[in-house]
C-alpha cells in the first residue's frame, strides 16, 4: 500500500523524510496527491537554519496554526489533485487540480475550503507561485504607486523579480532594482526592469545615485537581510517611502536612523501578506486578491524562472543547494 511522505525540519541544517499511512478523507473533506510543492527561500531557509523567532507560524493558514520548535512541518505552496472525496463533498471535486497551503508532502487530507482551484490552462508549475504572487500583489496594493515615480526593488529573489515584474507593468519614470547575484539581476532586467545594481559593485553607489537622480519615491526591500534597510534608506528621497517585505526571523543588524534619515520624513512601511491593508478591507478580500494573483500568473509566467526541479527524495539536496549556492538558485520545485 501507498505511503505518506512528509518533509520534516528537524534541528538546523537537517532535513528527514518519514513515512505514515494515508489518512483516508473524513466526511467533509477530500485527499489530495501533491505532484510539485514550491520551496519558499526566504521563509523557508529561516526554519532550515534555524533562525526562527518564538512565534505562532502563520495564524491565517490551518496547517501552520501552530508555534514554531523542531521537528517540524512548513511550507505552503503545493499543487495537486484531488483524487478522493469523503462523504458530502460534492463530486465535481473529483480529480481537480488544485492548490493549498500545504507543508512539503505526497498527500493530504483537508476540507474543500483549503483548496484553491487552478483556473483551467494554467500550467501547474506556473501555479506553484501563487503564493508568492498574492504576496507580490499585497506588496503593491500597500505601496500603491504613483504615475511617474522612480521605483527601487532591493533583492531579487522571487517575491522581488514577482514585485519587479508587476510594476513594469505601471506607468513609472524608471523601475531600478539591487541584487548581489548576476542570475537574479539578469531575470530582472527580463521581467522589465530599466536597470539593476550590484550592491557589491565599488560604483554602486555612483551609478545607482546617477540612475535615480534625488533618490527613489518608492522602494521595496526584500532580501530577507535587515542591513539591506540602509541601502533602501540611502536611496530613498526626502518624504518617499519604504515598504518592507521582508522576514527577518531573529536576524538583526544596525540600521542608520541617524544622518539623513533623521530629516527626510520617509516612512517605513510594514508590509505582510497574511492581512489586507485595513484601508483595502471595506473592499477587498482574499477571494479578490486571489483572482488578481491568478490573472498575474497567467501574464508573467514565471515558470521561466525555475533553475531546478527536485525529486522530494533529495528534498536535503535541495535545501543545501540554496544555503550554499544561491547565485546558481531562482526557484526550487519539489517534485511527486
Amino acid at each position: 500500500m501507498e505511503k505518506k511522505t512528509s518533509l520534516f525540519f528537524c534541528s538546523p541544517y537537517q532535513i528527514e523524510l518519514r513515512e505514515d499511512d494515508i489518512c483516508h478523507p473524513g466526511a467533509g473533506q477530500v485527499l489530495v496527491k501533491t505532484i510539485f510543492s514550491s520551496i519558499s527561500p526566504g521563509t523557508e531557509m529561516l526554519v532550515y537554519r534555524g533562525q526562527f523567532p518564538d512565534v505562532q507560524l502563520d495564524s491565517s493558514i490551518p496547517s501552520l496554526n501552530t508555534g514554531f520548535s523542531y521537528p517540524l512541518v512548513y511550507g505552503y505552496a503545493c499543487v495537486g489533485r484531488v483524487i478522493e472525496l469523503g462523504g458530502g463533498v460534492d463530486t465535481s471535486w473529483q480529480d481537480r487540480l488544485v492548490f493549498s497551503f500545504q507543508p512539503h508532502t505526497s498527500f493530504f487530507t483537508c476540507s474543500p475550503a483549503d483548496l484553491i482551484i487552478i483556473p483551467s490552462g494554467m500550467s501547474l508549475k506556473n501555479a506553484c507561485f501563487l503564493a508568492n504572487m498574492e504576496t507580490a500583489v499585497n506588496l503593491l496594493q500597500d505601496a500603491a504607486p504613483l504615475i511617474g515615480e522612480r521605483v527601487l526593488v532591493v533583492g531579487q529573489g522571487i517575491v522581488g523579480l514577482l514585485t519587479s515584474a508587476l510594476l513594469s507593468q505601471f506607468p513609472l519614470d524608471c523601475l531600478f532594482t539591487v541584487d548581489r547575484y548576476p542570475i537574479r539581476r539578469s531575470a530582472s532586467l527580463n521581467a522589465g526592469a530599466h536597470a539593476s545594481f550590484d550592491p557589491a559593485d565599488e560604483n554602486f553607489q555612483v551609478e545607482s545615485s546617477r540612475y535615480l537622480q534625488i533618490g527613489a519615491d518608492l522602494s521595496f526591500e526584500l532580501t530577507g537581510n535587515p542591513a539591506a534597510l540602509n541601502t533602501a534608506i540611502d536611496l530613498t528621497t526626502f518624504s518617499g517611502r519604504i515598504v518592507i517585505g521582508s522576514w527577518y526571523g531573529e536576524k538583526q543588524s544596525a540600521i542608520n536612523l541617524g544622518g539623513g534619515f533623521h530629516r527626510s520624513r520617509i516612512k517605513l512601511i510594514s508590509s505582510q501578506v497574511s492581512t489586507i491593508a485595513p484601508e483595502l478591507s471595506g473592499r477587498w478580500d482574499k477571494s479578490r486578491r486571489f483572482e488578481t494573483a491568478w490573472a498575474a500568473l497567467c501574464k508573467i509566467e514565471p515558470q521561466k524562472w525555475i533553475t531546478q526541479i527536485i525529486p522530494i527524495e533529495k528534498a536535503s539536496d535541495a535545501y543545501q543547494l540554496i544555503d550554499t549556492r544561491p547565485g546558481s538558485v531562482l526557484q526550487v520545485i519539489l517534485e511527486y
